[in-house]
């Protein structure tokens, strides 16, 4: 299980993960997604399964729930069970009780990668994850900008702390840099240059790889097909991204 993390919310978080599931199922692994972001879940909507209704099934004498599946991807997130339009009004103590139900009661199957989709920040509800879950490494995905690179710091921090002690994989630098199609040689800095890479430099991280602001990355997400699935100029970022993961985590 790779636990997918940002100590910063807005960077792109859940974008990435979706991204990444499709580039490991494309791969040839057996891929999940469990949308831990509690209070924001955003892969029912990237993936176009916002209607979904999770069934019950019995097995062993136990309820287990049955995940969702898009592009060969079994999804389970909190977004099955509310409305869109609900605001989640919960305490800390009833959203880890939702995880904890989600966490061991759907029913997955056998999977080579389970993306856990973490809500941003550092708190209550992802140590809670971490102790329910056997998280075999943490990805931390960042922007350029010194804002989001200095929260990644707590987010590295999280992870290495000693009552933690989750590998972390590395870190992934998103909206890198933006390249009109008009002018393909071009790389226009938006949000800085290099903050994520100075950091993984700096703290002895591996840097796993940096992913440029293209248009189709934006519709995917907003269409229910990520990206990767459907424009060439993408899936090199993502591929690349993962074959690095596969090598760390993959014994």
């Amino acid at each position: 299980m790779i636990a997918i993390s940002s100590a910063k919310g807005g960077v792109g978080k859940s974008t990435v993960t979706a991204n990444l599931a499709v580039a490991l199922q494309r791969m040839g692994y057996r891929v999940g997604i469990l949308d831990a972001d509690i209070y924001g879940p955003s892969q029912p909507k990237m993936f176009g399964v916002e209607g979904y209704l999770p069934d019950a099934v019995q097995e062993e004498g136990t309820d287990r729930i049955v995940p969702a599946e898009s592009m060969d991807i079994r999804l389970m997130s909190i977004g099955f069970f509310i409305k869109p339009t609900d605001a989640l009004l919960w305490r800390g103590a009833m959203a880890v009780s939702a995880l904890k139900q989600m966490i061991h009661q759907t029913k997955w199957g056998t999977l080579d990668f389970l993306l856990a989709d973490l809500p941003p920040g550092t708190g209550d509800v992802h140590l809670s994850i971490i102790g329910e879950l056997k998280i075999d490494s943490a990805v931390i995905v960042s922007t350029p900008q010194q804002v989001a690179v200095a929260d990644v710091v707590r987010g590295v921090e999280m992870f290495r702390n000693e009552n933690v002690n989750i590998p972390v994989a590395g870190i992934i630098e998103n909206m890198a840099w933006f390249t009109p199609e008009e002018l393909p040689e071009n790389r226009y800095y938006l949000f800085g240059k290099g903050g994520a890479r100075r950091f993984a430099e700096e703290n002895g991280i591996d840097l796993l790889g940096e992913i440029p602001i293209i248009q189709s990355i934006m519709e995917g997400a907003d269409t229910g097909t990520p990206s990767v699935s459907i424009d060439a100029r993408v899936e090199p970022y993502y591929r690349e991204i993962a074959d690095r993961i596969v090598d760390k985590v993959v014994k």
